[in-house]
């Protein structure tokens, strides 16, 4: 049980059902090719991503850390007519590249990326009191997870989704004297257990990208 098994299978299920295309290779190579660190979602968690909001009939979602946008891409494919996708992004760099890379899949139309500390942009974003959001994926500095918790659940509607990726960090989660980004997890995780509003769970993954995980929340209905 070794990274390149679980690499190997993870390229043969991509393959299989059709987790990957010329668009969202092309989002990888300029994200390399600009010097983005290697860390967006694997191509199967970007289907997952994908099919998720299409289960829920998406109009509107909300992505709290963008890179280059290939998570991004995933998400905004599954909107239905009219919808629409936020994107917060802190780094100047990455925003502009992820906006290239919308523009390049067309959908620049679709999707906006926000550039600054998500957690100075999100008040503004509540206060525009658009429709709320369907699902929101959570994407970003992990110490301050409980911060964009909170705020995603004051904008996700009853009966949506609220999605955090890397919740497992390598199996060091279970560590109580863990870094500030295992911290910011387990820190998730006892507000989300005494949440009455959601009912969550965690999912380990190995693959691509190693070993981690994700927390699923539902807004309940």
């Amino acid at each position: 049980m070794t990274q390149p098994l679980w690499t190997a299978v993870d390229g043969y299920f991509n393959d299989s059902l059709g987790a990957n295309d010329a668009t969202l290779d092309h989002a990888l190579a300029k994200s390399r090719a600009e010097g983005l660190p290697a860390i967006a979602v694997a191509a199967n968690q970007g289907k997952l991503l994908n099919l998720l909001a299409r289960s829920i009939g998406a109009k509107a979602i909300l992505e709290v850390g963008t890179l280059g946008g290939y998570s991004t891409i995933w998400l905004a494919r599954a909107l239905g007519e009219g919808g629409r996708l936020v994107t917060l992004e802190i780094d100047p760099h990455h925003a502009a590249v992820a906006r290239a890379n919308l523009a390049f899949a067309g959908l620049d139309g679709v999707a906006e990326v926000r550039q600054g500390p998500a957690l100075e942009l999100l008040p503004g974003l509540e206060a525009e009191s658009g429709p709320p959001f369907d699902l929101v994926f959570i994407d970003a500095d992990k110490p301050s997870n409980p911060g964009y918790f909170a705020w995603a659940l004051k904008m996700t509607r009853p009966g949506g989704l609220i999605i955090v990726d890397n919740v497992v960090r390598g199996g060091a989660v279970i560590d109580e004297n863990g870094d500030a980004s295992v911290q910011g997890v387990r820190r998730l995780a006892e507000l989300i257990a005494a949440e009455p509003r959601v009912d969550a769970t965690a999912l380990q993954t190995v693959g691509d990208k190693g070993y981690d995980g994700l927390i699923v929340a539902l807004v309940k209905p």
